[in-house]
């Protein structure tokens, strides 16, 4: 008796930064077929022609089941499902600009907070995107590209608002080198992958200034404790924070050189102002225009975020750094 083989899983990635190129590979590793969009037709066609992005991973080869297009509705068109890793700030106008994603499983890697709205990522993409909410799931964790470009061993979170939707996109990402859990805070993922982009920029700010151990351990411990407070009074759960999306991703985008917004801060505490610490690290490092809407959405909450008021402070108000690290340490005596 002759059995039909098994569908091909085709998906679309938006985006073709550093990790949307990364994580199309993660997706073909994991047996599926890859549309990857790039908003430039040079980037599309070296996708295709040449099986590289040299712009943003120059010794990255993608295999032959990465597509690349410069057409959004030729990615998504027949897709099983869409991965969006555009930058935050440019989501919206990007998806109100083409069609409407079509009805099929949403996973967002995209981390930050929308200025001028407070709205996170899956809102974003409900909003623009015209995708309904429960078909949106999330992902985060310790999930620096360029080790994940080398297939070294990491794990993430994938968030859903059901448990079927979670499972159905952790499958999409199951190579042999990445682990995928699942869960359904939706919230408490995107919150925490958000705001630890901002705490990183403080962190690397004071190893820039020459503080040691005790400093970057105290602010990000503190840190955690900011995010924390958020997330949960947004729905959050608290456990969420305790593991891979929460304290995991946060140790490794404070701790690791890889991590553009710890650079961004090490250049700030060198003595750089933003303009120049940004040219400096050369890709987007979303915790500066993420700080910002993180600051509103937390003063609207009544949520007290002193290490992301004192970065807003350097990236929007041109303070000082060293200014800003004295004024941190020297807040009045309270419980922890």
């Amino acid at each position: 008796m002759m059995t039909t083989p098994p569908t091909t899983r085709r998906l679309a990635v938006l985006g073709a930064g550093s990790w949307g190129t990364t994580f199309a590979r993660v997706l073909a590793d994991s047996g599926s077929e890859v549309a990857l969009w790039a908003r430039r037709e040079e980037v599309a066609r070296e996708i295709r022609e040449q099986h590289s992005n040299r712009a943003y991973l120059p010794d990255l080869r993608l295999p032959e089941s990465v597509q690349g297009t410069s057409e959004l509705s030729a990615a998504l068109e027949g897709a099983d499902g869409a991965v969006i890793a555009i930058p935050a700030q440019s989501l919206r106008a990007t998806l109100a600009a083409g069609p409407a994603l079509p009805a099929i499983p949403v996973l967002s890697l995209t981390k930050g907070i929308e200025r001028g709205t407070d709205a996170r990522i899956s809102e974003v993409i409900a909003e623009a995107g015209g995708a309904a909410p429960e078909r949106i799931g999330v992902l985060s964790g310790p999930n620096l590209s360029a080790e994940i470009a080398e297939r070294r061993p990491c794990a993430s979170v994938v968030a859903a608002p059901s448990q079927e939707l979670a499972d159905t996109l952790a499958a999409w990402c199951q190579a042999p080198y990445m682990r995928a859990y699942t869960s359904t805070d939706v919230v408490g993922v995107e919150v925490a992958g958000a705001v630890k982009n901002v705490i990183a920029i403080a962190v690397g700010a004071a190893v820039g200034l020459g503080h040691g151990h005790n400093t970057t351990a105290s602010l990000i411990t503190r840190g955690l404790a900011e995010i924390t407070r958020l997330g949960v009074a947004l729905g959050g759960r608290p456990e969420t924070f305790a593991g891979l999306a929460g304290m995991g991703d946060l140790v490794a985008t404070c701790a690791s050189p890889l991590s553009r917004n710890h650079r961004l801060g090490l250049a700030l505490g060198r003595g750089l102002d933003v303009q120049a610490a940004a040219a400096e690290v050369g890709q987007t490092a979303e915790g500066v225009a993420t700080a910002r809407a993180v600051a509103d959405l937390a003063a609207r909450l009544g949520v007290d975020m002193p290490i992301t008021r004192a970065v807003v402070a350097v990236v929007d108000h041109g303070e000082g750094i060293d200014e800003v690290t004295t004024a941190l340490l020297s807040r009045s005596v309270r419980p922890e």
